[in-house]
């Protein structure tokens, strides 16, 4: 009877790390660790995080065997490499060593579960140099537990060490931190992951684009395990040839619903020249491929960026980057101001939120697409300034050229407006100080002369503040002015005033009259004034 096929092991699993020269992108762990190995400073606690899939437990795995490998001969002490043949190192990577204990905090989050730990640290290894205790997720432990662990966690015995993993550092007690050697484990560079992913499907004897793996690795942000569970999906989607599958940049594409960066080049274009109707065929010419309205909308913001690096002059060349993409790129970068590039980014990453959480995504995508372009054609604020300024020149269209005192027209209308203005634009120091000191000689814009009846306890001068203030929200530049001699009530003692005169009318009123002689005590209510003067 002939043995039963293995069953299939999941890239993600097949492969993990066996040493640390296979963990990728985490050189500096690696470094400290294997120095503190070699001079014998070794911690009694690790603790590693990062992000989801790029080799927490793993490293925590690697560890264990390091400090409890034999070597071939039996007679090896802790090493950085370890040797992967001795019964510590085979029985730790399968799982069964009896001094290796992994514990998943998410499913053992009580102090019941760290009581046991405690009591059993009291105990020498068994057959290991060491008894090491590995806690996923350690996160995830309630505080009771964290407390009931400080103590050991301190001082535990020197046959004894704990290595945690987690996701969320923050929220591992400061207590706990502070006792544990701490390693951060980076997200791992998409070039690094695309090089891996290479050695896998030739381990694999299957073909791939190099493109294909780019992409890959671009979606897997930086995690190796999401980038393996990506990669053996997109083996399976791969058609049969003749001879090994082919994993191919389009499939990839199709299978994540990505946009081809072509498309999503041509779409900034149309976006850029403001060709409306072409725009909008481009879109549905994507969506009707399978393209996502989100992943449309992040691909455009992820090209506006790569325009803006390479306007700041920085390399961004990748492996999966087209000739025809850098110059595109180039060309934009020339043509395009940094301030145009960053008013694009804004419009795009607003309209990016409002396709995320649309009840109709594919129409918001429009709407949004729409409004980048004509906003596109408006001038920046430093041009409607000098506009308002200097007055606008005469339109190529024929149009009768702006008046000379156009501006004028845009300013406030009174004092009151002036204050309400400031106020409305975030200089409420500046609005609250005039409507409460200021007595007005002449309000004729971009003119204000006045009379302040107490002093100004913001910074800077009063009257220099007030004029730049202004000279910023309109774009005008305004002559603030203290003047001498008589002046009009300030808005405050005018609002003061006109409640004095509508107490009195409702003093006199027979009601009130009558209230006040029947009782002599009364007093009128303030609520009273203000339901009068509502009416």
């Amino acid at each position: 009877m002939s043995d039963s096929p293995q069953p299939y092991r999941v890239l993600a699993r097949k492969y993990r790390p066996r040493n640390f020269r296979e963990l990728i992108g985490q050189d500096a762990m690696v470094q400290t660790l294997g120095n503190a190995i070699r001079r014998g400073r070794l911690a009694h606690a690790f603790l590693m995080t990062g992000v989801r899939g790029v080799g927490k437990t793993s490293t925590a795995r690697l560890i264990a065997k390091a400090l409890n490998c034999i070597g071939p001969d039996g007679q090896g002490g802790p090493t950085i490499d370890p040797c992967g043949v001795c019964e510590p190192c085979l029985a730790i990577a399968e799982g069964r060593h009896i001094d290796v204990v992994e514990m998943d905090a998410a499913s053992h989050t009580g102090v019941d579960d760290v009581r046991e730990i405690i009591e059993a640290v009291r105990y020498a290894a068994v057959s290991a140099r060491y008894k090491i205790y590995i806690i996923d997720e350690v996160h995830m432990l309630s505080k009771n537990a964290f407390n009931a662990l400080l103590k050991t966690l301190e001082e535990p015995p020197a046959h004894v060490k704990f290595l945690f993993a987690t996701t969320e550092v923050n929220k591992v007690p400061v207590t706990v931190l502070s006792r544990c050697q701490r390693f951060d484990l980076r997200r791992i560079p998409a070039e690094l992951l695309a090089a891996h992913f290479a050695h896998v499907v030739e381990a694999e004897s299957v073909a791939a684009e190099p493109d294909a793996l780019a992409l890959i690795a671009q979606a897997a942000e930086g995690s190796a395990r999401d980038g393996l569970s990506i990669l053996d999906q997109a083996i399976a989607h791969a058609e049969m040839g003749e001879g090994a599958p082919m994993v191919t940049a389009a499939q990839v594409r199709d299978m994540l619903g990505l946009s081809d960066r072509g498309s999503t080049r041509r779409l900034l274009g149309l976006l850029l020249e403001g060709d409306t109707g072409a725009l909008l065929g481009a879109v549905r010419d994507q969506y009707a491929l399978g393209v996502e309205p989100l992943s449309l909308m992040r691909g455009l913001l992820e090209l506006t960026h790569a325009v803006t690096l390479v306007k700041a002059g920085r390399d961004i060349a990748n492996p999966g980057q087209s000739v025809e993409e850098r110059e595109a790129l180039a060309d934009w970068a020339s043509q395009l101001g940094f301030a145009p590039l960053h008013r694009l980014w804004q419009l795009l990453l607003k309209g990016h939120d409002e396709v995320a959480s649309a009840a109709l995504p594919i129409e918001s995508c429009e709407m949004a697409l729409l409004r980048v372009m004509h906003a596109a054609t408006m001038p920046d604020p430093g041009e409607i300034a000098r506009l308002l300024r200097e007055g606008a020149p005469a339109p190529a269209t024929g149009q009768a050229p702006a008046a000379a005192g156009a501006p004028a027209a845009r300013l406030p209308a009174s004092f009151e407006d002036l204050i309400e203005l400031l106020y409305a634009r975030g200089r409420g120091q500046i609005s609250q100080h005039l409507k409460d000191c200021a007595g007005v000689s002449q309000y004729a814009p971009p003119l204000l002369e006045i009379r302040l009846t107490d002093r100004w306890y913001g910074e800077g001068d009063f009257f220099r503040e007030t004029a730049r203030a202004l000279k910023d929200i309109t774009g005008v530049a305004w002559q603030v002015r203290e003047v001498e001699g008589p002046v009009a009530p300030t808005l405050m003692a005018q609002e003061n005033q006109q409640r004095e005169n509508a107490r009195a009318e409702i003093m006199e009123t027979p009601v009130v009259k009558a209230a006040l002689t029947a009782f002599p005590d009364a007093e009128l209510s303030d609520e009273l004034e203000q339901w009068s003067a509502e009416q």
